[in-house]
């Protein structure tokens, strides 16, 4: 049982509906259903029961939300009461989108903190959420893929450029192809990020010019779910060159016309604080040559 799974959970119970849930967290439907069927596998227990057009609790599921209720008011609660003691130092908080967290953190900010004693707080979200979530004041800066609608409203640099393949396992019947085009790829078994990522979007926009309906088996906000529905399955995913992935288990082939995008950090225009400003000018100062190099990537195959 995770905090994702009790959040996901209870959302439904307060919207009576999975899609809508998955519409105010802005996660997949699938990723909120299976979630669900975890947690019922878990506990033995049956927590809906779904009938035409309606979603509605057990008797069982009514008290599992009361107590993961409890739990998560209670788990903000904490959070706000301890960053209240420690207001003075405010950490700068930074979205960073899953599909690229693998490649900068922890080690840029580990480098931070090696000259700075300045917090920081770290959390995960899409580019097109993290940049509402910027804009709200929610969060104070965030690393994005920088083909987000409506950029210019924020102060903004880029980091890297990368483009992107399409992933599988080393056993699926793709894996042998030196490159592929979508015209190839709109019959295949997809996993995506959800749908607050940009590579979600411009995967979807390449195969509507095609006027072609990509299928897409699962939408999902975690890097590490992903990649073990590949690994287990006849379906493939599409992940930007310098991800992280395990070289015994996958092939990355490269796609064409190529999907590139460029990465950066922005942040909202106006005043900006002194421990933000600090951070920023230690990211313009960072080489991240190395850090996509170094990055570990899906296994590229072996000539004959």
């Amino acid at each position: 049982m995770t905090l994702n799974q009790l959040e996901y959970f209870c959302a439904v119970c307060r919207c009576h509906s999975i899609s809508r849930a998955a519409e105010e967290l802005y996660v997949s439907q699938p990723t909120i259903s299976t979630s669900i069927r975890e947690l019922e596998r878990e506990f033995h227990l049956q927590l809906f029961s779904h009938g035409k057009n309606r979603i509605a609790l057990t008797p069982d599921g009514d008290a599992f939300y009361r107590r993961a209720a409890e739990i998560l008011e209670g788990t903000r609660s904490l959070t706000d009461d301890f960053l209240a003691l420690g207001a003075s130092q405010r950490p700068v908080r930074i979205g960073i989108p899953p599909i690229m967290s693998t490649i900068f953190f922890p080690r840029l900010t580990d480098q931070f903190h090696e000259v700075s004693d300045i917090p920081v707080r770290l959390v995960e979200y899409g580019s097109v959420r993290a940049c509402e979530m910027v804009a709200s004041g929610n969060l104070d800066l965030s690393l994005i893929n920088m083909d987000v609608y409506d950029l210019e409203k924020f102060n903004s640099f880029p980091l890297m450029e990368t483009g992107c393949v399409f992933c599988v396992s080393r056993t699926h019947p793709l894996a042998k192809e030196k490159q592929l085009t979508f015209g190839q790829l709109r019959d295949e078994n997809l996993i995506l990020f959800n749908t607050d990522s940009v590579l979600n979007q411009l995967v979807n926009h390449r195969f509507r010019a095609m006027h072609a309906t990509p299928h897409i088996l699962m939408e999902s906000s975690q890097l590490y779910t992903i990649l073990n529905v590949v690994r287990g399955g006849n379906c493939g995913t599409f992940l930007f060159s310098p991800i992280a992935a395990n070289p015994r288990d996958f092939v990355e082939i490269p796609v064409v016309p190529t999907i590139k995008s460029r990465f950066g950090i922005v942040w909202n225009r106006g005043p900006v604080r002194e421990d933000v400003k600090t951070f920023l000018d230690f990211a313009r100062t960072v080489d991240f040559t190395p850090y996509t190099e170094s990055a570990p990537s899906p296994a590229r195959r072996e000539e004959p």
